[in-house]
């Protein structure tokens, strides 16, 4: 059969090809391009190759040999060079397109849909009249370009605009982080948290040399536990207590421990925790009798973060620290959750590791204005 598509090249243009194909300083696909167009030449002394001989040679697929000379022939030694047909083509979205695309990604999507979608957002573009016709791979590489992803989306504590309840709280917070360290009345932060249990049903193939730990993708869950975080960041120290459920009765007794054990030389705790429905003076009164409630709650002192605002608890941070040290895995039954935090938490009390906290009152004033309320005189 004749071929169709003859490759001529002249001495620069082989000169040029033998350069690429040997420096190996071009991509894979360039390289085996011009390997192709080299052998394929007419102008060589006895012929070009035949495409089943360059097939072998260049251990590739006929249907490649056969592109190649035909992109050769037809738009020149460049487009032959190229990974695919297409390549280097004017992008169909671009300048006001592409503004178009981020503002339409930007806003909500249409009814019905839970989310934007690559080949969603290519069929508005189109439908709106920005472009006659638009891919979705398209719409993937202006938004790479512009480092937005449709299908992802962050969950954030959004603080009320112009609060006056928000700042009072918060700065209240705030000049508590800022006072001198007084012994005699520790600052002391509580948070709590939950973890599921996760028990194997495929004991997992520990790693090897070459191979990476294997888990089976199936699992049993077994219930799950709260967590109290208890810490003192000004001095390094912090006690997890595991339990089996989150109720009022459990926060009264850690808070009877902190004022009979873990503080009992001090005159009184200055408490810094959120707004759970549990974290109050009355689950002192559901736990224990009147004077019992009494003594145990003159000995304390509460400052309360604002809502949306619990990331002023530096618990927070302990408890952050500790999910991703010892709890970003499974764990299988409520005594070996007990274990792991134990070790984790003394571990972390050796190294006296406390938390350095900057963010002053002056800091929230210029970095967080827009929560403040406008003064109008």
């Amino acid at each position: 059969m004749v071929k169709k598509y003859i490759v001529r090249l002249s001495e620069d243009e082989r000169q040029r090809l033998e350069q690429l194909a040997s420096t190996g300083k071009r991509a894979a696909y360039t390289i085996t391009h011009a390997r192709i167009l080299l052998k394929a030449d007419a102008n060589q002394p006895d012929g070009g190759w035949r495409d089943q001989d360059i097939q072998a040679a260049l251990d590739i697929s006929l249907r490649t040999v056969e592109r190649v000379r035909r992109r050769c022939v037809e738009d020149g030694i460049e487009a032959a060079l190229r990974s695919r047909p297409g390549g280097g083509r004017p992008r169909k979205i671009d300048g006001d397109g592409e503004a178009h695309l981020i503002a339409l990604r930007c806003g909500g999507p249409p009814e019905g849909r839970g989310r934007w979608t690559l080949r969603l957002l290519a069929e508005h573009m189109v439908e709106l009249g920005y472009v006659e016709a638009l891919s979705h791979e398209s719409v993937r590489q202006a938004l790479k370009k512009n480092e937005l992803h449709p299908w992802r989306q962050t969950c954030w504590v959004i603080p009320p605009r112009q609060s006056a309840d928000f700042v009072w709280r918060m700065e209240a917070v705030l000049e508590v982080y800022q006072s001198p360290y007084n012994p005699a009345i520790p600052v002391v932060c509580i948070d709590e948290a939950s973890k599921q249990l996760v028990q194997e049903t495929v004991t997992p193939i520990p790693a090897q040399a070459g191979q990476v730990e294997r888990l089976d993708y199936e699992y049993l869950r077994n219930g799950t536990a709260n967590l109290f975080m208890v810490c003192e960041p000004m001095v390094g120290w912090r006690r997890v207590t595991v339990t089996q459920q989150r109720t009022a009765l459990d926060y009264a007794h850690l808070l009877k421990t902190l004022v009979d054990e873990d503080y009992a030389q001090a005159d009184k705790v200055l408490l810094v925790q959120d707004n759970l429905n549990t974290h109050s003076p009355a689950s002192l009164y559901k736990a224990f009798s009147p004077d019992e409630a009494q003594r145990i709650l003159s000995r304390l002192d509460f400052c309360y973060t604002p809502k949306h605002g619990s990331w002023l608890n530096m618990a927070e941070i302990e408890l952050s620290i500790l999910s991703r040290q010892c709890l970003d895995r499974r764990i299988p039954d409520f005594n070996t959750l007990e274990r792991e935090v134990a070790a984790w938490q003394s571990d972390r009390n050796h190294d006296e590791t406390w938390v350095d906290w900057r963010f002053t009152t002056a800091d929230a004033r210029v970095k967080l204005h827009r929560l403040y309320p406008s003064i109008i005189d």
